[in-house]
């Protein structure tokens, strides 16, 4: 079986930048420009397997249906996507394709609400937004579009995420 873990997030030139260090006396300036957002629906393994789609414009029912449409065309074996409770994801048309997935063996699991901790794609999001876009990806949306896309592209080769769990001792 495998387990995918499925969301959507934007990105736009506003820089997610959380912190700097700068010498005493030299500003440090970043530009932070409105934009339109270059959207991302992703569905992410724990090996740092990703299909992902991205977009401009709002996250429809129509949109996140057509993508999970298109990611079951590879499905091989029993899969499960967990789900936030995103309102595009209990519209009437989305709750009717999940008895279709379920004839081809994708599943639909939605975790409990106010609960993004339980969802391992938002630790992508965060990495992405937080550590693997640099400031001069945030140029323009043509650089920012282009970095997203080689993180999204190389994400398990060049960009990983190790979600082993730390060891607890049993006492």
């Amino acid at each position: 079986m495998e387990i995918r873990y499925a969301d959507e997030s934007g990105f736009n030139l506003n820089p997610y930048i959380p912190y700097g260090w700068q010498p005493i006396n030299e500003p440090v300036r970043m530009k932070a420009a409105k934009s339109k957002s270059l959207n991302t629906f992703g569905l992410m393994t724990r090996n740092n397997q990703l299909a992902a789609y991205t977009y401009y414009g709002s996250a429809t029912a129509d949109l996140i249906i057509a993508f999970i449409d298109d990611f079951a065309k590879n499905v091989k074996q029993r899969t499960v996507v967990i789900l936030d409770n995103a309102t595009v994801h209990h519209t009437e048309e989305f709750r009717d394709k999940i008895e279709e997935w379920k004839e081809i063996d994708l599943h639909v699991f939605y975790l409990p609400r106010y609960s993004p901790h339980l969802n391992i794609i938002e630790i992508l999001w965060r990495k992405m937004k937080y550590e693997w876009l640099k400031a001069e990806d945030y140029k323009n949306l043509k650089t920012l579009e282009a970095a997203v896309e080689h993180i999204l592209c190389n994400l398990g080769t060049l960009f990983s995420i190790d979600f082993k769990q730390p060891e607890v001792p049993i006492i």
